[in-house]
């Protein structure tokens, strides 16, 4: 996809103050720290567009991203960091299913890991929570520029085993540094976005 506009509409912590335009949604969802923001700047061509920190636990909020005014990205408050406050982690967790449980217009979640290591516990329940819900998803597998191409199979197979992945859910190689893996995600997107949005939640 060639995305000619790119820019940030809001962030929000409550579904109220979400767009109400019924633009399809394609959710980003992680541990803090894996690369979301990363991964939209280079899906986008935008360098600065998403807000990216070395510090875990930086995004708090549902921040949409629209994108050639066709769709948004939404990047969610990463999973699994300790050093926020439980109370917090109970917001954000509490914020994010609501969101992906009843935002008719989400079309698709990207499920983002770090295809260095294998998956965490947490990750490993997201998948299996996303799952449980029949909610279409798709494991990116980022940071592939860090790891031989040779070993790209064993290291995607050890993802797939570590999240007990169906058979027919995808993994794909992503990195933000070398632009490995945009086309084909892009064309995933794509895809997603104009199926009607009314399908995940009917």
């Amino acid at each position: 996809m060639r995305v000619n506009e790119a820019e940030f509409v809001l962030s929000a912590t409550d579904l109220s103050a979400l767009p109400s335009d019924g633009l399809p949604e394609i959710a980003l969802a992680g541990r803090s720290n894996v690369g979301k923001s990363s991964l939209i700047n280079r899906l986008t061509g935008r360098k600065k567009l998403a807000r990216t920190s070395s510090v875990p636990g930086r995004t708090q909020t549902l921040n949409y991203y629209r994108i050639n005014g066709s769709m948004y990205l939404v990047d969610c408050p990463g999973y699994g960091y300790a050093k926020v406050s439980r109370e917090t982690r109970r917001k954000w967790g509490k914020l994010m299913e609501r969101f992906m449980l009843e935002r008719s217009t989400l079309n698709l979640v990207l499920l983002i890991v770090d295809v260095r290591h294998p998956p965490t516990k947490d990750d490993c329940a997201m998948y299996e929570w996303l799952a449980h819900h029949r909610i279409p998803r798709l494991v990116v597998a980022t940071k592939a520029d860090k790891v031989g191409k040779t070993r790209w199979p064993s290291h995607v197979a050890a993802v797939r085993k570590t999240l007990a992945m169906e058979a027919d859910d995808r993994v794909i190689l992503f990195s933000s540094e070398t632009g490995t893996g945009t086309d084909e995600l892009w064309e995933r997107i794509g895809q997603a976005a104009e199926r009607k949005s009314s399908g995940i939640h009917s």
